[in-house]
Order: structure tokens, then C-alpha cells, then sequence
């Protein structure tokens, strides 16, 4: 107990301090010099477990919770991450007492608006925040503190403080997919042509149900343009050379041998000629819906709440527990790198984090050798043949 004393004197000193800072800015400097996460997500697991552990009130876990994510925020946007997203609050918490999910709520409440002011961490890093999640489930005076702190970053545009709060993977992807059918289900806007298709097609079967009307009438002994009486034999010839083909069909129309028929039959009733010049006009244009064979997985993306951001390089857990617990499923693709640490949230810091972020750079650059190798293999086969 007294070492323990002895050392926290010794790390609160002005020179150890002063040494621990210079330190911190020469190894962030460091990573710079490297290949750089430009999306981190963490899942800030470990704050009541840390609490149970120090014996202090739940909530005085979650209090250095939040404390720890002011310092590691400020590592990645000094080491160059431009998109951090955290997992805040899941919709499943809401099953907790509700004296903690209220204790929770509050301090959401202050601590947003807290790293929200004007010279706090985001004011200094240009960072914005966005609140991802259902915000229909959120209190309406802990909404509008939040609406406020995103107001009050708006203007900030070199990074991105993604906020799940409250949310969950699941709820993400069918809010998305509700979406994607809600665009679809609307026709595309109508951009009529004096040449299109369909206008060329509606002109001409207008035409040939007119000659049909007038074939008619010469079938029942009027004069011809030439001034004849026409021949009721004649006109019968007439009558089936005309319609030696069938009328073009509008392409919106099914194939029935019924209408067929019907169309091919003369009749003496010039109001039975109407109606089928009446059936000929065109379908509205705007009536044509996105072709769903056109979805894509980034159709779906362009959905997502993190719209617009960079593909998730790495996703970091701590408190040792090894699962995605419904946190950026889809998010998370094949190069995607996911860290387990055993260390709980509160105690998460620079040095916890250095060595993922090392590790993360490793890989990087054995990608981008081994991507060298087999551009260079290819050429050494093209220069064979």
C-alpha cells in the first residue's frame, strides 16, 4: 500500500510528468512516420467490472471510463486517425437498473457537452460528433444536450467522433435495408423524349388503329380519298392486308389472345374505334422503379449510420472478452483487424494502445511487401513469354 503511495507521488511529480509527456510526444511522433488507422472503433468494455474491483460506485467506474476515452481520443487524432467510433450505449443496456441507465444518460449529458466547448479536445483536433443509433429512445433533455454538442462541433472538419448511443448492429442493418426498399419502392423521375421509345411506339400503333377505323368505313360502302365507292371485296382484301401484322403492343401490356382478337375484328361502331384509340395513350411516364438487381453491398453501406466514413481498419475491446457483442457487424470486412486486450477501460491508455497500433503497422507493411512480390513475380512471367 505505501509503495503504491510512493509511486503515485512519484508519476504526479512536475518532473516525472514533464519526462511522461515528452516521452508520449516523441512515440506518437513515431507512429506518424508509419502507415496510420484512418477508422478506429472501441467497445469500452471493463467500467463496472473496475469499479467491483476498486470497490467505488458503478458509476464512479463509468465517470473514469469516460476520462479514459478523453485520453485516448486524444492519441489517435494526434497520431493522425481521422474517424473514431466508440460503442457508448447499447439498446440492450436499457434491460440494467434504472438507476444506473439513468446515471448513465446524465453523464452522456455532461461529458458530451464538456468535450464539446470551445478549446476542449475536439475544438482543438477539429473534430465533430455524430450521434449514431435511435434517437427516439433517448430522453428528450438528454437529446437535446447532445443536438447541441453536435451543433457545437458542426463546424469542425478534420475528424469524426462517432457516438453509438443507443444502438446496436442489428438495428443498424434494418434501419438500412428499411431504407434501401423505401428508395426503391419510388419511380425514378420521368424525363420524356420527343424520340423515345415508347413515344415512337404509342405513335405508331395510333396510326395503324386509325387505318383500321377508316378500312371500316370503306366496308360499308363509303367513298374512298379517290372518289370510288369502294368494293366490299375490295375493302375485305384491303381490310386484311393492312392488318397482316399485328399491332405493335406498348410495353407495359401483356400477351392476351382475348385483346388480340378483339383488335382484329372490325365493327361498325365508330364509338368501339374510340376506345381503342383511347386504350393507346401512353402510360404515365415516372411509373419506372430502380431495378433491384442494381442493390449492391455498397448500396447497403451508403445506408449504414457510418455513411460517408473510411472502411473500419481496426476495432479494439477491452476487459478481455472476446466478442463483437452486436457492435459494427457490417463494418468490419477482411482487413479489418480485431484486438482483444485483457486490460478493463478505465485503465486503457497510451501504453495499452501503442503496441496495437505497432502491431497494426506491422501488418500493414508485410501486406504492402508481399503485394511488391507478386507484382514483381507477375512481370518476371510476362518477361518469360
Amino acid at each position: 500500500m505505501y509503495l503504491s503511495q510512493i509511486r503515485k507521488w512519484l508519476l504526479q511529480s512536475p518532473p516525472v510528468e514533464w519526462g511522461i509527456t515528452q516521452l508520449r510526444e516523441l512515440l506518437i511522433g513515431a507512429l506518424r512516420q508509419g502507415p496510420i488507422p484512418q477508422h478506429v472503433a472501441f467497445v469500452m468494455d471493463g467500467n463496472r467490472r473496475f469499479a467491483r474491483n476498486h470497490r467505488i460506485e458503478t458509476v464512479e467506474g463509468h465517470n473514469l471510463g469516460f476520462e479514459a476515452l478523453a485520453r485516448i481520443l486524444e492519441v489517435c487524432y494526434k497520431s493522425g486517425v481521422k474517424v473514431v467510433t466508440i460503442y457508448a450505449f447499447s439498446i440492450e443496456n436499457f434491460k440494467r437498473s434504472k438507476y444506473e441507465v439513468d446515471a448513465l444518460m446524465d453523464m452522456a449529458k455532461v461529458k458530451l457537452s464538456q468535450l464539446a466547448q470551445h478549446g476542449d479536445l475536439l475544438d482543438r483536433y477539429g473534430a465533430s460528433i455524430r450521434i449514431l443509433g435511435q434517437r427516439e429512445l433517448v430522453k428528450p433533455d438528454v437529446l437535446e444536450a447532445i443536438d447541441k454538442a453536435v451543433k457545437l462541433t458542426s463546424g469542425n472538419g478534420k475528424a469524426i467522433l462517432n457516438v453509438c448511443f443507443p444502438y446496436t448492429s442489428r438495428d443498424e442493418i434494418t434501419t438500412a435495408i428499411r431504407d434501401t426498399v423505401a428508395d426503391y419502392s419510388n419511380p425514378l423521375p420521368s424525363l420524356q423524349r420527343p424520340f423515345s421509345e415508347s413515344h415512337i411506339i404509342h405513335t405508331i400503333r395510333a396510326r395503324q388503329l386509325s387505318t383500321t377505323t377508316t378500312t371500316t368505313q370503306y366496308q360499308d360502302g363509303t367513298r374512298s380519298p379517290s372518289g370510288t365507292t369502294s368494293d366490299p371485296e375490295d375493302s375485305a382484301a384491303s381490310s386484311i392486308t393492312l392488318h397482316s401484322e399485328d399491332p405493335l403492343p406498348l410495353p407495359h401490356e401483356k400477351h392476351d389472345p382475348d385483346h388480340d382478337h378483339h383488335n382484329n375484328t372490325h365493327t361498325n361502331d365508330p364509338n368501339d374505334a374510340d376506345l381503342l384509340l383511347q386504350d393507346t395513350k401512353p402510360p404515365p411516364f415516372g411509373a419506372v422503379y430502380p431495378d433491384p438487381e442494381t442493390i449492391t453491398p455498397d448500396t447497403l453501406t451508403s445506408h449504414m449510420f457510418t455513411a460517408g466514413t473510411p472502411p473500419l481498419d481496426l476495432l479494439v475491446r477491452t476487459s478481455g472478452v472476446e466478442r463483437l457483442s452486436d457492435f459494427m457487424l457490417w463494418q468490419c470486412h477482411q482487413d479489418t483487424d480485431i484486438v482483444f486486450l485483457e486490460c478493463l477501460w478505465p485503465e486503457f491508455d497510451l501504453w495499452s494502445f501503442l503496441p496495437v497500433l505497432v502491431e497494426w503497422q506491422w501488418r500493414r507493411r508485410k501486406e504492402g511487401v508481399g503485394k511488391k512480390e507478386q507484382v514483381r513475380e507477375r512481370g518476371r512471367k510476362v518477361k518469360v513469354r
